[in-house]
């Protein structure tokens, strides 16, 4: 890995001789694989000789990379592939909210930080992922439908249109976009991107972002900022300007030794802080601080139970799906969509079930035609995999019309 001279030489001395080392040698060593069990789903670990995540109640690290693409479970919303580091959200989550709350994931593309936040949320919170990027957003709404939570909505807003509506949430999770120094060891082509102006940039961008979602987050409420950069000025500066210059108050949580998370590495600051440094923890890049916007004169929130219908109410948030899976119309026939199918709040009992083996569910997950056993009724038929969901087909007797979404399908079996 050649890294830039200047990252090299930056980074180096913030780090100190020793965390260098073992950062650079991190670059010789396998990436470690996790994944996070959704819970909604599963009670069980499909992994059972995987290391547990000691920072997150779902995560486990694997032996070794698998081909998840064709394992059924994961299009199920079984499980979510997820880099350890970013699971420490969890245990902030189950450290700092107690009460079901309206919560707003803002740049929350390709959706493993929402999934999460969701599932670490007490009963009753709801959450809406947001993505700017409508590609992105696309993915995001993949995702979040697979899992299947009733209680997530899907928009695609910048964050300034939000600051347009009278919506206040009691927690905002801000995984802002910085210059990605925390991807060179899993996605080389980062390094190619990488330059000091780069990172001024990405500063920039996120104070922007910053004080454009600031006026949505109740008085009292919570800011989780992160990154996945290591350099102090998307990181520790940001989290300072933050509290200076917006108003908050810096909260801690209390870690383990043995995690092996690094404070903060800004001189003359030592706030509680949280960065993730491949070689010193098990983990890629991540950074996280956890703080908590000063009271002021508006302490009322939107309420879990009205944020569906806040959200709805404002023409300009563009809502790709409210959390609610309805069938699509095509003609005067309604045809059950996947998110139905995969919904928690599926009635299930509406339609007859389908088993599939291993090559039957890959063959579906691929669109391709199925036959159904004889005594399958016709009609709409929700096809499983070990129990779990997959989506529909519709059954005519000799075939089974494939109905699984064309852009989610395995392209190379």
């Amino acid at each position: 890995m050649n890294l830039p001279q200047e990252f090299t030489d930056y980074t180096s001395r913030l780090f100190g001789a020793a965390r260098w080392k073992r950062f650079v040698q991190s670059f010789l060593q396998e990436t470690p694989v996790s994944v996070r069990i959704n819970p909604w789903k599963s009670a069980e670990n499909p992994f059972p000789n995987a290391d547990p995540v000691p920072w997150c109640r779902q995560g486990f690290w694997l032996k070794e990379r698998r081909r998840f693409t064709v394992d059924p479970l994961f299009h199920a919303g079984v499980y979510y592939v997820q880099e350890a580091a970013s699971l420490f959200l969890d245990y902030v989550l189950r450290q700092v909210v107690t009460a079901p709350v309206s919560a707003l994931d803002l740049c929350a593309a390709p959706g493993g930080k929402s999934t999460l936040m969701r599932a670490a949320l007490p009963q009753g919170s709801v959450l809406v992922s947001n993505e700017i990027d409508r590609r992105r957003a696309n993915i995001l709404l993949e995702n979040i439908l697979k899992q299947g939570h009733p209680d997530v909505l899907v928009t695609h807003n910048a964050p300034k249109d939000f600051a347009k509506t009278n919506l206040l949430f009691d927690v905002i999770l801000t995984d802002a976009p910085c210059s990605g120094e925390g991807l060179f060891r899993r996605e080389p082509d980062a390094v190619n991107e990488w330059s000091p102006q780069n990172v001024h940039f990405c500063a920039q961008r996120q104070r922007q972002i910053l004080s454009d979602i600031w006026p949505c987050l109740k008085d009292g409420g919570l800011l989780i900022y992160s990154t996945c950069t290591f350099n102090t000025h998307e990181n520790e500066e940001t989290v300072r300007w933050i509290a200076e210059e917006l108003g908050a108050d810096i909260l801690s949580v209390p870690v383990f030794s043995d995690w092996q998370i690094t404070g903060s590495l800004l001189a003359h600051w030592q706030q509680p802080v949280y960065r993730f440094i491949p070689g010193t923890t098990r983990s890629e890049g991540l950074f996280m601080a956890i703080l908590r916007k000063r009271e002021g004169e508006n302490t009322f929130s939107t309420l879990p139970s009205s944020l569906r219908a806040q959200v709805k109410k404002y023409p300009l948030l563009h809502v790709l799906s409210d959390g609610i899976p309805q069938p699509e119309a095509k003609g005067r026939e309604q045809i059950p969509s996947a998110a139905q199918a995969l919904s928690l709040a599926a009635q299930e009992a509406e339609f007859p079930r389908a088993e599939l083996s291993l090559e039957e569910a890959l063959r579906y997950l691929h669109r391709e035609t199925l036959k159904l056993p004889g005594n399958t009724p016709r009609g709409f038929v929700l096809v499983t995999y070990h129990g779990h969901p997959l989506g529909f087909v519709k059954n005519l007797g000799n075939r089974a019309n494939n109905l699984y979404p064309k852009p989610w399908a395995i392209r190379n079996l």
